[in-house]
C-alpha cells in the first residue's frame, strides 16, 4: 500500500507500508527493488511467472520498473515501510504513476536486489550517473568514509533535476547539463574520459546502458582498472521503457 507521496518538481518520494514488509532489510546502499505498476485504466494485478517472463491473466506483460529504495523505516499506523525516490521525466508509465499516486493505493514490490559494498580502504571515490542514478548517488554520498576525497559527476537533461545532496566534506560535485540534441550519457562519458584517477580509486557508475558500456570499456580496457575497483551498471536503455531504474 502507498502510505505517502511527496512531490517536488523532478523528484518524487513514495513511501510503501504494510505488514508484508516485515523483515525487509537493505544491507547495502544503492540496492534495488522491482516495482509493479498497474496497467493504465486497470486495477493492480499480480502477474504469474511462466518460467521465462511475467505475464498478466490476459497474456500481456506487466509494467515493471527497477528502483533504488531508501532504508526501511516505520510509519505510524501502517507498520513497516520502505521509500522509493523516483525522478520524474517525460510521460512514461513510472513518471505518470509517481506524479499521480495517492495514499491508500495498492502497490507491489519485490526484492531487494544487490547493493554496493563500499571499499572503506580506497584512497578516493568517483560516483558517476545520470538522473536515474540520483537516488543511489545520494545514498552512496551519505555512506562514504567521511574524510576520503570523492568526485561526483551527475548528468541532467533539465536544470530542475538538481536535487539536494547529503552534506559531506571532501566532495567535489559537478552537475553536467546535457546539451540539446545530445545523446543521453554524452556529458558523463566525456567527463569520465577526462578524469585523473589515483591508483586504487573506487568507481561507481550507473545510467543509460550504452553510455555505461562506453565507460566500462574505457575504465577496464583503456585504463586497465581492476574489475574490483569499478562497478558500472546500466539502469535504462534509450528506446526501451520496460525496465528503467530510478
Amino acid at each position: 500500500m502507498v502510505a505517502h507521496a511527496l512531490v517536488t518538481p523532478r523528484l518524487v518520494r513514495v513511501v510503501f507500508a504494510g505488514p508484508q514488509l516485515a523483515g525487509f532489510a537493505l544491507e547495502l546502499p544503492a540496492a534495488s527493488v522491482r516495482l509493479l505498476l498497474p496497467t493504465p485504466g486497470r486495477e493492480l494485478e499480480i502477474p504469474t511467472w511462466t518460467g521465462n517472463e511475467f505475464l498478466l491473466a490476459d497474456g500481456t506483460r506487466p509494467v515493471l520498473r527497477t528502483m533504488t529504495p531508501l532504508r526501511a523505516q516505520e510509519v505510524a499506523g501502517s507498520g513497516p515501510a520502505v521509500a522509493i525516490e523516483m525522478v520524474v521525466h517525460g510521460h512514461g508509465p513510472a513518471s505518470t504513476w509517481a506524479a499521480q499516486v495517492e495514499p491508500g493505493r495498492p502497490a507491489a514490490l519485490s526484492g531487494p536486489g544487490r547493493g554496493y559494498a563500499i571499499d572503506r580502504g580506497a584512497p578516493a571515490f568517483v560516483l558517476v550517473g545520470d538522473e536515474s542514478a540520483l537516488p543511489a548517488i545520494r545514498q552512496l554520498i551519505a555512506e562514504l568514509p567521511a574524510r576520503t576525497p570523492a568526485t561526483v559527476l551527475i548528468e541532467i537533461a533539465d536544470a530542475r533535476a538538481r536535487a539536494p545532496l547529503p552534506p559531506r566534506d571532501a566532495t567535489e560535485v559537478s552537475w553536467l547539463e546535457l546539451e540539446s540534441g545530445a545523446a543521453p550519457g554524452e556529458a558523463i562519458v566525456a567527463a569520465v574520459l577526462d578524469l585523473e584517477l589515483v591508483a586504487g580509486t573506487a568507481v561507481w557508475a550507473a545510467g543509460e546502458a550504452a553510455a555505461m558500456q562506453r565507460i566500462r570499456r574505457h575504465l577496464f580496457d583503456e585504463r586497465g582498472l581492476a574489475r574490483t575497483d569499478a562497478t558500472v551498471r546500466g539502469y535504462w536503455k534509450v528506446g526501451r521503457g520496460g525496465d528503467a531504474e530510478s
